[in-house]
């Protein structure tokens, strides 16, 4: 049998209470902080944002989300779908640029718990680089060593690469890219 060890995890399991400074929604919520950078918001256009994970499965693991409050894929208006695949693209290429991963997993948790997901009422798109021999999209198996990177660092890295790209508005570090 194979020992699954991610020990960074634990602090995400075993938290008594889930988003203490959250009243509501955290999706709805971070957002509207007082700086980007301390909710990890990275880059947004007008119906979508993109923060880094908290407790991210890989160094750069982000979430593209969409602004309107719900947990069905179908409650999107066009505008807002397009806006969302634009943010994806746009983080793909980022991390392409700032962080050179060998390959991406991209996907939604549509169904809460049921779907592995733990917001299942504000929607999400995680967006999560792998490289070659990083093993698993869950954990770090067997013998594979991964090399752990501060998120603020990512932040610094991703940040620069969104503030790059074709279209960006970049009015300082500490604010999310504008699109």
């Amino acid at each position: 049998m194979d020992q699954v060890f991610a020990p960074w995890r634990i602090e995400w399991v075993e938290r008594d209470e889930k988003n203490p400074d959250i009243d509501d929604c955290v999706f709805c919520e971070l957002p509207e902080r007082d700086t980007d950078r301390e909710a990890y918001l990275l880059a947004e256009n007008e119906h979508a944002y993109v923060l880094l994970n908290n407790y991210p499965y890989n160094p750069g693991h982000a979430m593209v989300i969409p602004r309107t409050h719900t947990g069905a894929y179908g409650d999107l208006r066009d505008a807002e779908l397009l806006d969302h695949a634009h943010l994806k693209q746009r983080t793909i290429a980022a991390m392409e640029t700032g962080l050179d991963p060998d390959g991406f997993n991209v996907g939604l948790n549509l169904g809460g718990s049921a779907a592995g997901g733990s917001i299942g009422d504000h929607l999400h798109t995680h967006v999560v680089p792998r490289w070659a021999g990083d093993s698993n999209f869950m954990a770090v198996i067997s013998e594979t060593k991964v090399i752990v990177e501060a998120i603020a660092e990512t932040y610094n890295r991703l940040h620069e690469a969104f503030a790059a790209q074709d279209g960006a508005t970049a009015v300082s570090d500490d604010t999310a890219v504008q699109f």
